[in-house]
């Protein structure tokens, strides 16, 4: 069912603040419901009085909010229905104005070349004035300054211009005085000077004379010299230095570091990073609310920062002080938050804190069985959700099929109600009661049979809302499970790599880890099987190759067949390329001053040899959900064909 709507283009370019926000482009279609809207009659066709506005780009095919000062009315259109959705109140940005065009000027050496008096505009301006009269003078030679010809020479202040008036010779004699003055400034001075004399002795009509010119041509035409200014530290560099001593501020970091340092944290934590844009004055605040993170772009214009129009903060840190204290609601009504804990960068932790092998292996011990026994709730969970989402889609499929077995029984009602009417009439009309209590029966019946197929329907689909909400639960626990699962992996990784670095003998990692045998899986980082062919790096390092060329080696390989090479795109890192359900795919390996890894704080691998010995026991997909497979073969080992 179609309902009333408007359209309206997009006039400038827009970027999204926040996640509900859409991007605009000039030129884009933007369809929104007349229901979402709170207007008077014909209000729609001024949007910049709709506030923000709920619309479909018809370009992107997003949903979202976009500023009604940025788009113009198109005119009514019918559309389908927009889902419901709760509408933010948050102050708008101003239109973009147009962007002051600056005017390039040449130099007066440029303009003419002597015997010439004058630059032509100029001449042509004077000539106009002259003929028309010297009444209008001041004005007309005012537009003549500003249409360029600026300040002509740089005479010293005392020079008295007014005095010139009395003649040429006068005239003369005062420029021949300044002699520095260029040969071209000095003959523009002089013409302006003889058409300002002029002006001067029609002093009685125009009310201009001598010193009346000079006080308001001297300032125009002859500026002193501009004095030397002591270099000063600029608003910029004290705002720079006093942010980048702010412990929330991270300067150039990545979303996904920024995703990591604030995982499973509460809401009001926050942190400020560089924008992505690299623009100078650019941040980006990240807020926890609502167990996400929330991306707001802090906006930068004529020196003041604030996340929409009007900016009114001198300073970043003003800024966030402000939050600190106030709700980021009045920004915006579903941030109803302080910014209350900042992710300091001058307090993070170390995570192996003890200072033997022996206490760390006892704590290795510790870490290992607290991921063991949340992997195996996990997998209870996962197992669990497997089963019932299995249920469930059965049950959707089973009640699909209820609808249509209800729309052939109401189908048969309907016929035989028609059919039944007139039998009854007949038998009515003979007497036969036998066969209208007969058809009575059988349309009862049939009556009753629908009835108990809605039932049922109506059964499985209260059963099937049930289990549907119970499953979600069953996600969110699993979900909250995951960050505890990651951040026990990387604890107990981190102390992985401490015991191998200081030498540990496998051994005792491995009773540490509780493994009995040799047969069962090994957490190391580094194998003791001196014949694996990982060992030996021409197995799996094949130096500067492309992309597709790796795609190519490893054509028709089986899964965890891989290899090591130098990135494309991350000059100085290398790329590891594997084969994951047939496929190749690609993951950049990081060389920090830390040592060789996917991603933080993972980087700690002194070599690309550790790195590829520890991935042949662990799964990538710690890293990626894509890449659930380890580094098992490599490309010029004895690996076999898929």
């Amino acid at each position: 069912m179609a309902v009333d709507g408007f359209q309206y283009r997009a006039l400038y370019i827009y970027t999204k603040d926040l996640e509900e926000d859409i991007d605009l482009q000039p030129g884009d279609i933007l369809t929104v419901s007349k229901a979402s809207l709170d207007f008077k009659e014909w209000d729609e066709e001024r949007p910049e009085l709709l506030g923000w506005l709920l619309g479909f780009n018809e370009r992107t095919k997003q949903r979202g909010d976009f500023p009604g000062t940025y788009v113009q009315f198109v005119g009514p259109v019918r559309m389908a229905p927009p889902p419901s959705q709760p509408r933010s109140q948050r102050p708008l940005p101003a239109a973009p104005g147009p962007e002051p065009q600056a005017v390039s000027l040449l130099d007066l050496t440029e303009q003419f070349t002597p015997p010439e008096t004058a630059p032509p505009t100029l001449v042509n301006l004077v000539e106009a004035i002259e003929k028309k009269g010297t009444h209008n003078a001041t004005h007309i030679t005012i537009n003549m300054h500003t249409q360029g010809c600026g300040n002509t020479c740089g005479l010293p202040p005392s020079t008295d211009v007014a005095a010139s008036s009395s003649g040429g010779r006068e005239l003369s004699l005062v420029l021949e005085r300044a002699t520095s003055v260029p040969l071209h400034y000095r003959l523009t001075l002089q013409y302006l000077l003889t058409h300002l004399g002029k002006v001067g002795r029609g002093s009685q009509l125009n009310g201009l004379d001598p010193h009346t010119l000079g006080l308001v041509f001297g300032p125009l035409l002859i500026r002193p010299r501009s004095p030397m200014k002591a270099k000063a530290t600029t608003p910029a560099m004290t705002e720079t230095h006093i942010l980048s001593d702010s412990e929330w501020y991270w300067g150039e970091i990545s979303r996904e570091e920024v995703n990591e340092k604030m995982r499973d944290t509460p809401d009001g934590t926050f942190m400020v990073r560089d924008a992505s844009s690299k623009l100078e004055g650019e941040y980006t605040l990240t807020l926890r609310k609502g167990g996400n993170n929330k991306l707001i772009k802090i906006c930068h214009r004529g020196g003041l920062y604030g996340f929409s129009e009007p900016l009114t903060f001198a300073t970043v840190v003003e800024l966030i002080n402000h939050y600190r204290h106030d709700s980021l609601a009045q920004y915006n009504a579903k941030l109803d938050t302080r910014l209350l804990y900042p992710v300091s960068k001058y307090q993070q932790e170390q995570l192996v804190k003890e200072d033997s092998i022996e206490a760390v292996g006892e704590q290795l011990k510790v870490y290992h069985e607290q991921y063991q026994e949340k992997s195996r709730e996990y997998d209870v969970l996962y197992e669990e959700y497997t089963r019932t989402s299995q249920e469930l889609q059965m049950k959707r499929t089973a009640i699909e099929a209820f609808s249509e077995t209800i729309k052939i029984f109401e189908e048969q009602c309907e016929t035989q109600e028609r059919y039944s009417k007139e039998s009854i009439e007949k038998f009515l009309r003979e007497g036969n009661d036998k066969e209208i209590q007969k058809i009575q029966s059988n349309s009862e019946r049939l009556k009753s049979r629908v009835t108990e197929i809605h039932d049922s329907k109506r059964k499985l689909e209260q059963d099937l809302k049930q289990q549907a909400t119970d499953n979600r639960e069953i996600d969110k626990r699993m979900n909250s499970l995951k960050p505890d699962l990651i951040q026990l992996r990387k604890i107990r990784d981190q102390y992985l790599v401490w015991l191998t670095q200081k030498g540990t003998r496998q051994k005792n990692i491995n009773e540490w880890l509780g493994i009995k045998n040799e047969a069962e899986d090994s957490y190391s980082l580094v194998e003791e099987d001196e014949g694996s062919p990982h060992h030996d790096e021409c197995t799996w390092y094949v130096g500067d190759i492309k992309r597709t060329q790796a795609e190519e080696l490893l054509r028709d390989k089986c899964d965890g067949t891989f290899l090591i090479r130098e990135s494309q795109t991350q000059k100085g890192s290398y790329a590891c390329s594997v084969v994951v359900d047939g496929d190749a795919k690609h993951c950049v390996i990081y060389k920090t001053d830390k040592g060789y890894g996917f991603a933080e704080p993972y980087n700690l691998y002194g070599s690309l040899k550790d790195l590829v010995l520890h991935y042949k026991q662990e799964s990538l997909v710690q890293h990626n959900d894509q890449l659930n497979v380890t580094l098992a073969y490599p490309i010029h080992g004895p690996g076999k064909v898929g």
